[in-house]
């Protein structure tokens, strides 16, 4: 039964995902055929295996990390603070897929950083977790003690946690990230929930704008917002698992 309604959860988020998605990308295919060609038509000095070289070009350099900007290259992603943003989406399994190593060393380091880091990090939140959960109970058992509470204590303060989690983690960055990334409230309310649930599409990923110019602390603020909103969001699956089960 367990195996027929994860099955059936599946298959229903894959059909309104279809009905959704399907149509838009109908729609951008033909819209990126209909310019391929109208560059072909009015500038027929250029072949077609030039232009498809060129485009696998720059795609390929976008992976890399490199944009074009008018006649110049931006670099700046595999800077110190990149790589420390990509070691922090590398160890908390994240993998945005934007950015990724392109030596043989580097891969290779990747997976010796990622065997012994990602169960550092697990550890890590866990205490991290064990902590909040300490901080609760011990706002609970003081609140117990002063107003002499004894039912509604515990429930109001896992709310009070909950609310406050969804303030900080999920409901006040969106407005950081309309700042300094141009996106809008609903794309950084996105973001910020497919990051900490370490879903990472890769869709959205801050700091990746050439046009863009970011403060020094902004990645360095990032990493310690989603090492602690993890560490809250397991906590609230942790709770979501248990009302399942």
């Amino acid at each position: 039964m367990l195996l027929a309604a994860y099955v059936g959860y599946v298959g229903l988020g894959a059909a309104v995902l279809q009905a959704l998605e399907r149509p838009v990308e109908l729609q951008a295919t033909q819209h990126l055929l209909q310019e391929r060609w109208e560059l072909l038509a009015n500038h027929t000095c250029l072949q077609p295996p030039a232009l498809q070289r060129l485009v696998e070009g720059i795609i390929q350099a976008y992976k890399s990390g490199i944009t074009l900007q008018g006649n110049t290259t931006s670099l700046g992603r595999w800077d110190y603070s990149g790589s420390f943003f990509f070691s922090i989406s590398a160890i908390t399994t994240i993998g945005y897929g934007n950015l990724s190593p392109s030596t043989v060393v580097g891969r290779l380091f990747c997976i010796v950083f990622a065997l012994f880091g990602i169960p550092l990090n697990l550890v890590l939140l866990n205490e991290i977790g064990q902590l909040m959960l300490l901080g609760v109970q011990h706002c609970a058992h003081r609140m117990e003690e002063v107003f002499h509470w004894q039912n509604k204590t515990s429930l109001m303060m896992k709310t009070c946690a909950l609310v406050t989690g969804l303030l900080l983690f999920l409901l006040l960055p969106p407005l950081l990230f309309s700042d300094k990334e141009g996106w809008s409230y609903e794309e950084g309310f996105y973001y910020s929930f497919i990051t900490l649930s370490t879903i990472g599409f890769g869709d959205y990923v801050i700091g990746m704008n050439p046009d863009r110019t970011y403060p020094s602390w902004y990645k360095n603020v990032i990493s310690l917002w989603i090492l602690f909103g993890m560490a809250w969001l397991a906590l609230v699956i942790k709770f979501c698992i248990n009302l399942l089960e």
